[in-house]
């Protein structure tokens, strides 16, 4: 849980951003070597910003970065 926990506490600081949207938090996920990447986009298949936000990142370690539209924010599951 800690890979999620750091890429939360990362996004977490641009959430906080006028301008921050999907694509800055998928541009900061690229950035750390632990993002699971087939995984996240099998968990994202049906993503959509208008409705979801901000997608979810599924980690090496099993771990799940997830957006919180009601929160504004991303937690470590």
């Amino acid at each position: 849980m800690t890979q999620a926990q750091q890429l939360a506490k990362a996004l977490n600081v641009l959430a906080k951003g006028p301008q921050f949207n999907y694509s800055k938090a998928r541009a900061t996920a690229r950035g750390d070597g632990h993002v699971d990447w087939p995984r996240t986009k099998g968990r994202n298949e049906d993503f959509n910003p208008d409705v979801d936000g901000c997608e979810t990142f599924v980690m090496s370690d099993g771990s799940v970065c997830e957006w919180s539209s009601v929160k504004g924010q991303y937690s470590a599951k």
